[in-house]
């Protein structure tokens, strides 16, 4: 047997070839050797910014006196002889300050929003700060005493973030127009921002242009387009910032403050009625339903029912400014589904005029301090949107026309209408014209509705067929054939042409009422659970009475022209609109 061989060995790779093939590319050496190239330049690039930055930290003689204010604020070491101030104290406070060329003036301190800045160069820059309606032009100079960083700084601030100045009040060599404080400047010493703005999704200049009319199109200013209703309300906060946002919050604001303060001073007592109710109260639908705990709620479409309820409780004049539901699906430019309501009610003497007399001179009362001590706001949102100036008539002289005088004017205007049918808003506008025109006031009162369009609670005319058949004193009157006909003691308020105020006598009798609410158009029981206490409260003897709800939105839209009631609500809500 063979002896067994060993296996035959591989033919080993040249030397040179191996060595070859361990060795890196010359393009890969090339690329190493530009990337290391690459790497030192940026280093030593970094390292002489770096050099340069600390040079220049080390030379900004600012360093201190610019930069973001800590979330817990700077130390208290502001010296007691300067003051802290608003911006209208400026205004009023430093007219006699020394020109910018000159040396001096007042050291004041203040805190507003960065408008807007404006590098002019290396050494200047331009700001606007804005405090409310207030806004002031700024100016940071570089010197001996303020760095060109400090200049940089100001310059590249973002539009509407909040800042904290240090300034000297000058006289600028002339008026500044762009500003509303015009024959003052503040020569900023020191500049800490509060609180950064980012970017706008929607810039503020733009919220200060008009809205369209509803049904109008939209008017192009400069190739710019409309900002939508839509895009303001979704980003409200922006939108609020716009001046004549503030404007007319200022003026919804002074709505109440006269509302309440004529009331008062004619012995009304404010009240707060509740807002969730155990039962829908007034027989209608527009109800919003709400879980309470196990059982169903049910918000408040006005506090009418209490207020009557006050007035048979010997509260002889009360009135309430509350929140309203109405869980209506109208998407039109005059509803909201919660707004502020201004109600009233009061027992009267002679007869339900009374209070149709006293409602006329509160809304005077209101138009008359919009026009004095509200006008430079009015003015504000004019400019903005131009309507022509509400005209009023003067005390004592309201128009005051029947139900009836109204669709006599309208039909011989041309219009096909029916003694007892409900005017339309088309109607209602239609119906403001022709009294402006006859009576040249855009305020007026509709007296005497039909009985068949007002709540049941409506007390029915004196010429009604209820009380021609007998004296009814304190009982319910007999059943009359068609106990829905003709008119009523109530009244609807007028601006512009458009409802702003419903009120009317009410029945205070429990045993008519009861009759009324079964003979309604759209009949209620008067034993359910959210009308037997109502009804109750009649029994125990209660005086003749009459009020009115007014709608607050609805008069800052009417007086200042707005195209949108949603304007005359910060937050509005509507059928589409829940946020924010």
């Amino acid at each position: 047997m063979a002896e067994d061989q060993p296996p035959a060995s591989l033919p080993s790779r040249p030397k040179e070839l191996a060595e070859e093939a361990a060795a890196p590319s010359k393009n890969a050496l090339k690329k190493a050797a530009k990337d290391k190239e690459k790497a030192e330049k940026a280093a030593k690039r970094k390292a002489a910014e770096d050099a340069q930055r600390k040079e220049s930290e080390a030379s900004d003689i600012s360093s201190d006196d610019y930069g973001h204010v800590p979330l817990v604020g700077l130390p208290s070491s502001t010296p007691a002889e300067v003051p802290w101030v608003r911006l209208s104290e400026i205004a009023s406070e430093f007219t006699d300050t020394t020109p910018m060329d000159e040396s001096g003036g007042p050291h004041v301190i203040f805190q507003a929003v960065a408008e807007n800045a404006r590098v002019q160069s290396a050494k200047l820059a331009f700001l606007v700060f804005r405090q409310g309606q207030d806004t002031i032009q700024a100016v940071v100079a570089a010197s001996d005493t303020l760095s060109r960083q400090m200049v940089k700084f100001a310059g590249s601030m973002s539009a509407e973030s909040v800042v904290l100045v240090h300034g000297i009040v000058k006289k600028p060599k002339e008026l500044v127009k762009s500003t509303s404080i015009s024959h003052l400047e503040v020569h900023v010493k020191k500049l800490y921002i509060i609180s950064e703005a980012e970017v706008l999704p929607m810039q503020l200049a733009d919220a200060e242009r008009a809205l369209p009319v509803e049904g109008e199109e939209a008017q192009e200013d400069d190739s710019r387009p409309i900002v939508t209703l839509s895009t303001r309300l979704n980003n409200r906060t922006i939108d609020l910032a716009a001046k004549q946002n503030r404007a007319i919050f200022t003026i919804k604001d002074g709505v109440v403050a006269l509302f309440s303060e004529y009331l008062r001073n004619l012995g009304f007592i404010g009240i707060q009625s509740p807002k969730l109710l155990g039962a829908s109260s007034e027989g209608g639908s527009n109800v919003f339903e709400v879980k309470y705990f196990e059982r169903k709620a049910y918000l408040a479409q006005s506090p009418q029912l209490y207020k009557q309820m006050l007035i048979a409780a010997g509260w002889d004049r009360v009135f309430e400014v509350n929140p309203v539901f109405r869980a209506e699906n109208s998407n039109t430019a005059r509803h909201l589904t919660e707004f502020t309501g201004l109600d009233l009610e009061m027992a009267f003497d002679r007869n339900y005029h009374e209070v149709v007399e006293l409602l006329e001179g509160l809304m005077l009362y209101i138009f008359n301090g919009l026009r004095t001590k509200y006008k430079d706001a009015t003015e504000t949102v004019r400019k903005i949107y131009h309507v022509e100036e509400f005209k009023l008539p003067e005390a004592g002289k309201v128009p005051r026309i029947s139900f009836a005088e109204g669709i006599q004017m309208l039909r011989e205007d041309g219009l096909e209408i029916g003694d007892f049918e409900d005017l339309s808003t088309p109607d209602e506008k239609r119906l403001g014209a022709l009294v402006l025109k006859k009576y040249n006031s855009d305020f007026y009162v509709l007296d005497q509705f039909p009985l068949a369009i007002r709540p049941f609670y409506t007390m029915p005319s004196a010429s009604h067929p209820y009380f021609s058949s007998k004296e009814t004193g304190s009982s319910a009157p007999a059943t009359v054939p068609d106990p829905n006909t003709g008119y009523s003691n109530s009244y609807d308020f007028f601006m512009r042409g458009q409802e702003i105020l419903s009120g009317a006598q009410r029945i205070h009798s429990a045993a008519f009422l009861q009759q009324r609410m079964r003979e309604a158009v759209t009949p209620v029981d008067p034993n359910s659970d959210g009308l037997r206490d109502y009804v109750n409260a009649f029994k125990y003897g209660c005086p003749r009475h009459g009020g009115g709800g007014i709608g607050l939105e609805r008069i800052v839209m009417l007086w200042l022209g707005l195209p949108n009631i949603r304007l005359a609500s910060a937050f509005p809500r509507d059928p589409g609109r829940l946020l924010p």
